[in-house]
């Protein structure tokens, strides 16, 4: 089987992941990405989508069996080419975001739809695929905690609470990331140092996983985010926010809060810091969210998409 992806950033970890796991399964790919005069990590623009559409129709006329519009943005000039059957992954921004009722209308039009969490799913008026991106439990995997810290730099004598992202990127809410760890620390006798990362590459974040007592997350919005799922696969506990697919997630995985409350979120930060407790996330990840579960059900969707169109 041979697949045109189209992609917004084809060095996205998640994406990479995904090529290589359908690769593996004998799917051959070729990627198009948006072009972008300004970098690959810029705000796109309209007229960066529409420059998409001429290569994506001179590429449709090659020999493949579909084309994947990776994010929604991408979808209108996977539609538009007259040749190959469509699918179309939503990443959680492109249809709960601003743009939502664009993506949604081009969706529709799609052969199959693939989406991140229930949440997406819910959002439209039919029945998509629930596929959230898979974890690398290779990489992400339990380590001595004592080990990472000091391979990170951290201090063992105190209890560390990682939030994940760069703390610039305004949807990921780090201002309430502090709050709430200021507010937790208040609870306990020791120190509660607030760790971030950014710019880290993908296979040091397990380590600092595992350096961390708690990770945290504030988002405003997301769809299915793999750190959460990232962090289970490594026993680390989380506290989070009731976004995306974080609660589908969590539900039955011990400790971890899922709030909205900035109140309970922080108690549950201290009690958690306080306890040194590791989760038992690894167990339910490895069941059903590993890179190679979410990779069979993905080709599944395009072997069913390309048997429809023949």
């Amino acid at each position: 089987m041979r697949v045109l992806n189209l992609v917004t950033n084809d060095r996205a970890r998640f994406f990479v992941q995904q090529v290589d796991a359908l690769e593996a399964r004998g799917v051959e790919s070729t990627t198009i990405t948006v072009p972008n005069d300004h970098g690959p990590d810029s705000n796109r623009s309209v007229v960066d989508y529409l420059r998409l559409l001429p290569t994506t129709i001179r590429e449709s006329f090659g020999e493949y069996d579909l084309v994947h519009a990776n994010y929604g943005l991408t979808a209108p000039a996977a539609l538009a080419q007259p040749n190959l059957p469509v699918v179309v992954s939503l990443w959680g921004s492109d249809l709960l975001g601003r743009y939502g009722p664009i993506t949604s209308r081009c969706a529709a039009r799609a052969d199959e739809v693939v989406v991140m969490s229930t949440e997406m799913a819910d959002a439209l008026p039919f029945d998509p695929a629930v596929i959230p991106h898979g974890v690398d439990l290779d990489r992400f995997a339990p380590q001595e905690q004592r080990a990472a810290q000091r391979a990170v730099g951290w201090n063992p004598e105190h209890r560390h609470v990682l939030f994940p992202y760069d703390t610039a990127r305004e949807i990921k809410d780090f201002p309430r990331a502090e709050a709430i760890v200021e507010a937790a620390n208040d609870q306990l006798s020791g120190t509660l140092a607030l760790q971030t990362i950014s710019g880290v590459p993908h296979e040091a974040v397990a380590t600092y996983m595992n350096a961390a007592d708690v990770l945290i997350l504030t988002s405003k919005s997301e769809g299915s985010p793999n750190v959460v799922k990232e962090a289970m696969a490594a026993n680390l506990p989380v506290v989070a926010t009731r976004v995306g697919d974080v609660a589908e997630r969590l539900e039955s995985v011990e400790p971890s809060v899922v709030a909205e409350d900035d109140r309970r979120l922080a108690r549950g930060v201290a009690e958690i810091a306080e306890s040194g407790e590791r989760s038992n996330g690894r167990e339910r990840v490895a069941a059903e969210l590993s890179v190679d579960a979410t990779a069979d059900r993905l080709y599944e969707v395009y072997q069913s998409v390309v048997g429809q169109s023949r």
